[in-house]
């Protein structure tokens, strides 16, 4: 598997340790966070604090994606996005924007973005070449429908497999477009378009996928219903839950995990790296 990644302005060897990627939502409607890093001044103050405790990658997102979330449009969520990029891009740290809109995507190049993360696997029209000549870092995303009606009844044939072949159409899509590997993650979609099963039948096969597609994991669980439909805990109460599956992740072989809470998930993989690697 390929263990370097190029994100932007910053290159990862994905063999030392597995990356931790920092979810900043300036929306005021995150199933999560209920918009509380909307205004500048907290994104900001939420960013440092995240680089204090020891984040690898921001990834800033300027629409709700949560089921049946209503869309956004792109003039609205450029305005919440472009002042965070701006603000933040000389942190020292790179800026991943999660967006499925192609006017976004290429606002956001320009301004400095670092990674794009399209829940949609860059499949909206004009998507690929917005990102193609960029060195930015390309995380493909598997959805079934749309965060409208994702959760309706989501149904598969062998989830793994249809998984699988879907980001492979999309990662095939990419290199024909000249596209290099390197730049390339992939993520199964947890939550989006899948039951309970179906997420940890995917959890399950997070080293499958790696070992098929040839691309490095991205995963995120971080306080989703399936954290939430094992703990019967509610959103604020899934810390434990979403380390637990961070780590599951990661021991089948995910490169990156996505999170709300950087500080307790990077502590939690520094015990995990310590207990699983041969020092002598």
């Amino acid at each position: 598997m390929r263990q370097y990644l190029q994100c932007g302005r910053f290159g990862y060897n994905l063999a030392q340790r597995p990356l931790v990627m920092g979810i900043l939502n300036v929306t005021p409607d995150s199933f999560s966070d209920g918009g509380r890093f909307q205004a500048l001044e907290f994104a900001v103050e939420r960013a440092e604090q995240m680089i204090k405790d020891g984040v690898d990658i921001i990834d800033i997102g300027g629409e709700s994606t949560r089921p049946g979330s209503p869309s956004v449009p792109a003039d609205e969520e450029l305005r919440r996005v472009m002042p965070a990029i701006y603000a933040l891009r000389e942190l020292g740290y790179p800026l991943s924007i999660d967006t499925c809109k192609t006017e976004v995507m290429r606002e956001a190049i320009i301004a400095g973005a670092d990674m794009i993360n399209d829940i949609n696997g860059f499949r909206a029209p004009g998507a690929i070449d917005a990102v193609k000549d960029s060195d930015c870092g390309l995380c493909v995303m598997h959805m079934q429908g749309t965060p409208q009606d994702m959760q309706a009844l989501p149904a598969y044939e062998d989830v793994v497999a249809d998984v699988i072949a879907f980001l492979r159409e999309r990662v095939d899509a990419l290199l024909a477009a000249g596209v290099a590997r390197e730049r390339i993650t992939i993520d199964p979609g947890f939550g989006f378009g899948k039951s309970v099963e179906h997420n940890y039948a995917l959890l399950r096969s997070i080293s499958r996928m790696e070992s098929e597609l040839g691309l490095p994991v991205l995963a995120g669980l971080s306080r989703k219903s399936m954290i939430g439909a094992v703990t019967g805990r509610s959103v604020e109460q899934r810390l434990a839950g979403s380390l637990g599956g961070a780590l599951a992740a990661v021991a089948q072989g995910a490169r990156i995990v996505r999170v709300h809470d950087v500080a307790e998930t990077v502590d939690a993989l520094k015990v995990w790296q310590a207990a699983t690697t041969n020092n002598q």
